[in-house]
């Protein structure tokens, strides 16, 4: 089965306040994507893909409110506590932050962990208060996923080197996967490898002998555990990622790359088909 992951960050910001939304006024926006893209998803057996949204979590609800009875799409949030609400102890006494119990009360089936962005956040509080241990984040994100699982949610957990690792990829993507999986059913988890280093404006991204290298170490690291490329599935790089066995699918983000960039559901559809064929 193949694993078709969708993270849609900044797509709810109109123009005017940074973000790159322009096809539907913010509280139409999550009820709006499902809506243009379900139909068409639900022409993919269940068997032979499985589709995730990744939305901000202020359009969870009404995307949730758009999915049809049956429907072959489901949603995620974009990362969760690792503490959770429990029958005779913690109510929900989490202010701001986001639990698993409460993303699956809401309409979550999935939650998106250890994404490139959250992990240099974490890092960077971390080194706030001195703390030099480079595994310290991976510890963090074992607990996300673990409290994630609990609540019944799948995890797409993202692991990459930066520039400054990539002479020591196996190092840095060992310990990523070896702390962070400490313990968790690998059954309700997928992976998405984040070649950091080539991700941004100008910058080249990997060849197709280096993702499968990548993607043939995580199997062996990890067992066999479905691995998707989360440098960005495209039209253009579709067909290279599905003729690579070790590769399950990939992670989307933007759709256009010029002009008016941002996310667009014809495109995204556009990139599934080509990609499926």
């Amino acid at each position: 089965m193949k694993h078709i992951y969708l993270n849609l960050k900044r797509f709810d910001i109109p123009r005017e306040f940074g973000g790159v939304n322009s096809i539907a006024v913010p509280a139409e926006w999550g009820k709006y994507i499902v809506e243009q893209v379900q139909e068409e998803l639900n022409r993919y057996p269940e068997a032979e893909a499985e589709f995730v949204m990744f939305m901000p979590e202020a359009h969870l609800i009404g995307a949730a409110s758009a999915l049809q009875e049956g429907s072959c799409l489901k949603l995620g949030c974009q990362g969760l506590h690792r503490e959770d609400t429990a029958i005779g102890g913690n109510f929900g006494a989490f202010t701001s932050l986001r639990t698993g119990n409460a993303m699956k009360a809401i309409g979550c089936n999935g939650a998106l962990i250890g994404h490139c962005e959250e992990r240099r956040d974490k890092a960077g509080i971390l080194a706030e208060a001195g703390v030099v241990d480079a595994d310290a984040v991976n510890r963090i994100l074992n607990k996300e996923i673990k409290a994630a699982i609990a609540s019944g949610l799948t995890v797409l957990y993202c692991i990459g080197e930066t520039s400054e690792e990539q002479d020591r990829w196996q190092e840095v993507l060992g310990n990523q996967l070896s702390i962070g999986l400490e313990g968790v059913d690998k059954g309700k988890v997928a992976i998405a490898y984040e070649p950091i280093w080539a991700i941004g404006p100008g910058k080249t991204p990997p060849g197709k002998e280096y993702i499968e290298k990548i993607a043939r170490f995580v199997k062996e690291k990890a067992g066999e555990i479905p691995v998707t490329y989360g440098g960005g599935l495209k039209t253009d790089n579709a067909g290279m990622l599905a003729s690579i066995p070790e590769i399950d699918g990939g992670l989307i983000a933007l759709t256009r790359f010029q002009g008016d960039i941002g996310f667009y559901p014809e495109e995204y559809l556009e990139i599934i088909r080509t990609y499926l064929a």
